[in-house]
C-alpha cells in the first residue's frame, strides 16, 4: 500500500511538472481526477508514457501522430478526459 501511495505521488509530480505548460495542465488534471480509477497495468503504462517528451505525447493525444500500441489505451483515457472536460 505504501508503495502504491509513493507511486501515485510520483506520477502526480511528474504530470504537473512537465515543462510544457499545456502538458502540465492536460496530464495534471487527468492524473488528479483519474489516478484512483486506474488499474495497476494502466498506472504502469502511464508511468512509461511519462518517459516520452511533451511534444510527442501532445501529438498522440491530439491525433497528430500515430500512438504506439503500448500506449493506445492510456492515451485514449487521457484524450477522452481532456475533450470531455474542456
Amino acid at each position: 500500500m505504501i508503495l502504491k501511495k509513493n507511486l501515485i505521488k510520483k506520477l502526480k509530480m511528474r504530470s504537473w511538472r512537465r515543462g510544457m505548460k499545456e502538458m502540465d495542465i492536460i496530464l495534471g488534471k487527468f492524473v488528479d481526477h483519474s489516478i484512483d480509477f486506474l488499474t495497476d497495468n494502466e498506472m504502469q503504462s502511464y508511468e512509461n508514457l511519462l518517459n516520452n517528451d511533451d511534444q510527442t505525447i501532445f501529438s498522440w493525444i491530439f491525433n497528430k501522430e500515430q500512438t504506439p500500441e503500448e500506449f493506445n489505451d492510456i492515451i485514449k483515457k487521457i484524450s477522452d478526459f481532456t475533450f470531455l472536460n474542456h
